[in-house]
């Protein structure tokens, strides 16, 4: 992939958070997990386990379908 390419955004965590008023390092504290991993799932440069989306949603109270971005064909659908 060229350095130029835009990388799909898989989740929408950074979003979410924004929605919500939390912080990454707030989520980080829940999860116990540390603020870069949180940093870069919501930077999407690496993604969360399925497991892991249960357990954000869980903390933020929300579907954990709104943590996804849905595909380009769910676009094209609707």
């Amino acid at each position: 992939m060229a350095n130029n390419e835009k990388v799909e955004a898989l989740n929408r965590l950074k979003v979410v958070l924004v929605e919500k008023g939390k912080t990454s390092r707030w989520l980080a504290e829940q999860l116990g997990k540390t603020e870069h991993t949180i940093s870069r799932w919501c930077q999407n440069k690496t993604q969360p386990s399925i497991a892991q989306l249960n357990e954000i949603a869980r903390v933020l109270m929300i579907d954990v379908r709104s943590l996804i971005n849905p595909s380009q064909e769910e676009y094209n659908e609707q």
